[in-house]
């Protein structure tokens, strides 16, 4: 057995190793947003359902000496396109939805390799089981969950921390040939035990097969749906925390870990998920999102990645849990490892490339949570009595308290005055979200439906009564009840905006506010949560710079310290082009936008870009990777406004990224950084970059007025080597301390950037 563990712990370790590994690598190619990584799930997520298909059907239609040698041929082949590193020649050209190209990238560097891991747990199971009969395989799957959670955990804590990128993909590449040498000794085995017949043998993990459900119709339906809803949560999840903090290896792999540590617990031993306890976990869990959900900013990001994390894995376990009740015995375990595969690919196939196409903000949480509560529901509604024994004798209820009866006193005596001490409720706390005070209504109704339900099939479906039905009623409606205030939380966010768009890079959407006054009547873009963009409608206020870029900001006090004459001024981030309002006849101003949906809203709903006085161009892709193609363009001043947003593309503020920026400045040109932010103090990673670049550094604080609503508070970091610019009396006078980011947070690079010590 040991051979057989070994290969499948270090198969299951390079299998989740290498997902950051290879993200690190590419994430700055393609924006260094939250779709980058949720694209790369999915391609894990496919490729593990192929892994899978192959160990299923080898181990069906090929002999065990044919599977044992051509799986080593496989080996030599992944072996053969070693190393993964991706070339450079694979960097995206321009601007558009990169899914494809994200996907092209990872196929070409690592499809082989990952493949042949993918197989590695079914497989493995398969010829421990004919090589070992009568002993149970599924603790082995724990164990490649363990291998899996090793290499999630381990990746942030100490490889990224002590390796280089290229050290690590190196690494990673001796590990597979280790790997290819454990994998040839199972073959070995397999091969010489090829010829013995199979033998039942005893059986000496009882309680692990005892009561095995049969491979029914509607068994088979949830080995799909259970861990599709289970991945679907995952990437949702992962997706939502990214969109507020940042895409970094730590978000990515924690509620990845979070979704592994489910699978290890529940295919471990049976005893530690309990249903009646993990239904109270599911009601916690929906609960806890939806008070999440309505807070929105509000809440700390510490809370907020508790919360997100928590529930997370509360659903996880109930998916997996299910799931493990629902496994067959072990002559079908590769076609349930299949469907489990299968499922985690249309989960990712929902969030990655459904959603975008179909939902015009991030709802694939909301509706995921509710599938999931939906699916234990059902689940529960479909058990025998085998599947689900009574908790206790005290489950069974005296023949003077039949469950008919109860039914019917519990909703009848309780329903009218629930119902309307819930409307009152409403009434007099409108400060909470009306969804709770629906989504409780709409369960009383559903209890009396369900009363009704045994009236009518008290004869024909007598399992129906059975006192189970009645106990889990309730929770059944503490499920409701939440499940409908998410779904009423999902609709409130479409609010009143007049126009709301999705895609790879996020969701946009358009406001028109206070049309009745013709001063103050002005178009609003969001990106998210965060406001990237506001003009006024009339034709002289629409000239203003608003928002974070007033003149006493610090990127407009910076572009008045210029010196006169014709100026040529980058901005980094488009949003509504509110920055080219300060050219003048002479200037040229270029912006880097990433996403082809903002610059079509800002050359459409906004006239900053049609009235700019000197001349304006967008350059349509990443900022960075369009920088890296440019002959130098001789910046008088460079605006980064990439980071307003409370994601963050952290590859934009590293080392390597200022030394491209560099070679567009002009001798004593300023680089305007705005570093405004709900939960990450940015500054200390700009007084770095600052120092290491001998930079000169001002710290520019703007507070709101509300006589001026339009401007918002901002604050900006000028990095320049002309004392001159930062000794001007407009920027002296606002200019305020700045942290120094010396021995508090590293200096970030391409190969380590870490968020932690900079949570505020």
């Amino acid at each position: 057995m040991a051979a057989y563990a070994i290969t499948i712990f270090a198969g299951a370790f390079l299998l989740f190793q290498v997902q950051p590994i290879l993200g690190k690598f590419i994430l700055p190619w393609f924006g260094g947003g939250p779709g980058v990584w949720t694209v790369c799930l999915l391609f894990f997520q496919v490729l593990l359902l192929g892994g899978y298909a192959y160990a299923y059907l080898i181990s069906r239609w090929l002999k065990p000496r044919a599977q044992a040698g051509f799986h080593l041929a496989l080996l030599l082949a992944s072996l053969a396109l070693l190393p993964i590193t991706p070339a450079e020649t694979w960097k995206p050209q321009g601007g558009g939805n990169p899914t494809a190209q994200i996907l092209l990238v990872l196929a070409v560097c690592v499809g082989v390799p990952y493949f042949v891991l993918s197989s590695t747990g079914p497989l493995m199971q398969h010829w421990f089981s004919r090589t070992n009969p009568g002993k149970s395989p599924y603790r082995l799957f724990a164990l490649s969950n363990a291998g899996s959670l090793l290499a999630l955990v381990s990746f942030p804590f100490y490889v990224e921390t002590h390796f280089t990128r290229q050290v690590q993909a190196r690494v990673w590449g001796w590990g597979l040939v280790a790997y290819a040498l454990c994998s040839a000794i199972c073959a070995l085995k397999m091969w010489r035990a090829s010829e013995r017949p199979i033998q039942p043998g005893p059986l000496q993990d009882l309680s692990q097969v005892e009561g095995l459900s049969k491979p029914r119709l509607p068994g088979v339906m949830l080995w799909l749906l259970l861990p599709a809803c289970a991945s679907a949560l995952l990437l949702a999840t992962t997706n939502k925390m990214c969109q507020d903090v940042a895409v970094v290896p730590f978000l990515w792999v924690l509620p990845l870990a979070l979704y592994l540590l489910s699978f290890i617990v529940c295919f471990e031993n049976p005893r530690w998920y309990r249903r009646s306890l993990f239904t109270l976990g599911l009601i916690a869990a929906l609960g806890g999102i939806c008070w999440a959900l309505f807070r929105g900013v509000d809440l700390s990001i510490r809370w907020q990645v508790g919360i997100y994390c928590g529930a997370l894995f509360l659903c996880c376990m109930v998916c997996h849990g299910e799931l493990y009740r629902l496994r067959p015995d072990p002559r079908r375990l590769t076609a349930f490892y299949l469907m489990i595969a299968a499922g985690g690919a249309l989960g990712g196939l929902f969030v990655a490339v459904a959603a975008p196409l179909v939902f015009t903000d991030y709802y694939e949480l909301h509706y995921s949570l509710i599938v999931c509560a939906v699916l234990f529901v059902v689940v529960d509604a479909l058990g025998d009595e085998k599947t689900h024994p009574p908790a206790s004798p005290g489950d069974h209820v005296p023949s003077e308290f039949s469950p008919r009866t109860l039914a019917l006193v519990l909703t009848l005596c309780g329903f009218v005055g629930v119902d309307r001490l819930v409307v009152i409720m409403a009434r007099h706390y409108p400060s909470i979200p009306k969804g709770y005070f629906l989504g409780l209504r709409i369960g009383w109704w559903a209890l009396l439906i369900q009363a009704v339900v045994f009236w009518v099939a008290r004869k024909k479906f007598r399992t129906f009564l059975h006192w189970r039905w009645v106990s889990r009623g309730w929770l059944y409606l503490g499920v409701l009840a939440l499940g409908t205030a998410l779904w009423t939380q999902a609709r409130q966010t479409r609010s009143d905006a007049v126009y709301s768009t999705r895609n790879f890079y996020g969701v946009l959407k358009l406001y028109e506010e206070r049309k009745g006054d013709p001063k103050e009547h002005h178009f609003l873009l969001q990106h998210g949560r965060i406001t990237h963009g506001l003009q006024f409608v009339e034709p002289e206020q629409a000239r203003w710079p608003t928002t974070y870029f007033g003149e006493e900001s610090g990127v407009g006090l910076a572009l008045q310290a210029l010196p006169p004459g014709p100026r040529r001024i980058g901005v980094v981030g488009l949003g509504a082009g509110t920055l080219s309002a300060y050219a003048r006849p002479g200037d040229y101003v270029r912006i880097y936008e990433i996403n082809p949906e903002v610059l079509r809203l800002a050359q459409s709903r906004f006239t900053y870009l049609r009235r700019c006085a000197g001349t304006v161009e967008v350059a349509l892709g990443d900022a960075r990777l369009s920088m890296e193609r440019e002959p130098p363009q001789h910046f008088d001043l460079l605006a980064l406004d990439a980071f307003s947003s409370d994601s963050i593309p952290v590859h934009l503020l590293t080392k390597e990224a200022f030394e491209g920026y560099q070679r567009h400045l002009n001798p004593g040109a300023v680089i305007a950084v705005h570093i405004s932010n709900h939960y990450l103090d940015l500054e200390p990673v700009v007084s770095n970059i600052g120092r290491h670049f001998n930079y000169q550094a001002s710290l520019i604080d703007f507070d709101e007025d509300e006589d001026l609503w339009w401007l918002y508070s901002s604050t900006w970091i000028l990095l320049t080597h002309n004392e001159a610019i930062l000794d001007t009396p407009a920027i002296r006078q606002a200019a305020g301390k700045l942290n120094d980011g010396a021995g508090k947070v590293p200096l970030w690079t391409d190969d380590f950037a870490s968020v932690f010590q900079i949570l505020k």
